[in-house]
């Protein structure tokens, strides 16, 4: 009998704990506050890719104001990602972003231990698990722009192209600035190469200087690599450059060769996404990125408004006018052949 109530009062212990610990739990959830995170495996400074994503989440604070708590973690490799992702779980953390398709592996294994709590990365266009979000930038629509500006910019009718990896948005860009150039000038030579990186600033001035000695005068570039291959071109006097984040426009580099620029609105996204989470969707949806939902913004560099013809300007309109009407335009970017440039 003695047994019998030892064993009750401990299972009605157990049960207030678990009661309050839920009463707790839906304290939390209806004060509103989503607590995100982000991992990233550069800086947040780094005028580009990640830059873009922190950028972005704290317009969506602005845009949501009281919700959104933040937290980030700078120069990440894939391999310290897991341990990482499970502190931010550990943390209490409801939305928890790596940036970055190589953190898909981490970040499924993690989904699948704790499904209460909602993660995404991207690139991606795959539908993840029930508790994970993925975003693709339909970034050929940018890259189209730069290739409409590099086509009818270059004097020597030689333009560059210094991509990370043949994949994901970088893909996307670099094929739709091909078919920008090729739309306005169809005797252009493009030349292509990749740095097998996409944080190798280094190799990618080496790639951008390679290119203008073999004769680009105007060249683009996508990742945060991408600032070494800007770097190289503010060292030639005849080069231009059109960037793929708005923050190249600001740089002291970017402030004298970076005509214009296209950017990535990740607000945009995490509002979505904290908006879902708010709604009872912790994931299993892909989030496109597009002139027409307004997941891009594109601007000219007022200090280099004088080499943009109006004829320049009057194509970049009808194109963006294309792109915010509907979404994939450029359904043929995958059908470009480096091999045939």
């Amino acid at each position: 009998m003695k047994k019998f109530l030892v064993f009750a009062l401990v299972l009605a212990t157990a049960f207030s704990l678990f009661a309050a610990g839920s009463k707790e739990a839906a304290a939390d959830a209806s004060d509103g506050k989503v607590k995100v995170a982000l991992i990233i495996e550069n800086t947040i400074d780094d005028k580009g890719w990640c830059q873009a994503m922190h950028d972005g989440i704290i317009e969506a604070q602005n845009l949501l104001p009281d919700t959104i708590e933040y937290s980030y973690n700078e120069k990440t490799s894939t391999v310290d990602a897991g341990s990482i992702i499970r502190q931010y779980v550990a943390e209490g953390y409801d939305l928890i972003i790596a940036h970055g398709a190589q953190f898909k592996n981490p970040v499924l294994e993690v989904a699948e231990e704790y499904p209460s709590v909602s993660f995404a990365f991207g690139t991606s266009d795959e539908i993840g698990p029930a508790n994970v979000f993925t975003y693709m930038p339909e970034s050929e629509e940018t890259g189209y722009l730069s290739g409409i500006i590099a086509g009818m910019l270059t004097k020597n009718n030689i333009v560059g192209l210094v991509g990370p990896v043949d994949g994901g948005d970088a893909a996307r860009y670099n094929r739709g600035f091909v078919l920008g150039v090729q739309k306005v000038n169809p005797s252009a030579k493009i030349l292509v190469a990749h740095t097998g990186s996409f944080s190798d600033f280094v190799k990618a001035g080496e790639v951008a200087t390679s290119q203008i000695k073999s004769g680009a005068d105007v060249l683009t570039g996508s990742s945060q690599q991408a600032i070494g291959a800007l770097r190289s071109t503010a060292e030639d006097p005849n080069a231009l450059w059109l960037g793929q984040d708005l923050a190249q426009l600001t740089t002291e580099e970017g402030k004298a060769k970076c005509v214009a620029a296209s950017s990535y609105n990740y607000a945009a996204v995490v509002v979505g996404m904290v908006e879902k989470i708010q709604e009872g969707v912790l994931g299993g949806e892909v989030i496109p990125m597009n002139f027409n939902n307004d997941g891009f913004v594109f601007e000219y560099n007022d200090a280099l408004s004088s080499v943009v013809t109006d004829d320049i300007r009057a194509a970049v309109d009808e194109a963006l006018e294309a792109f915010k009407a509907a979404p994939g335009v450029l359904s043929n970017w995958k059908e470009v052949d480096y091999n045939t440039l």
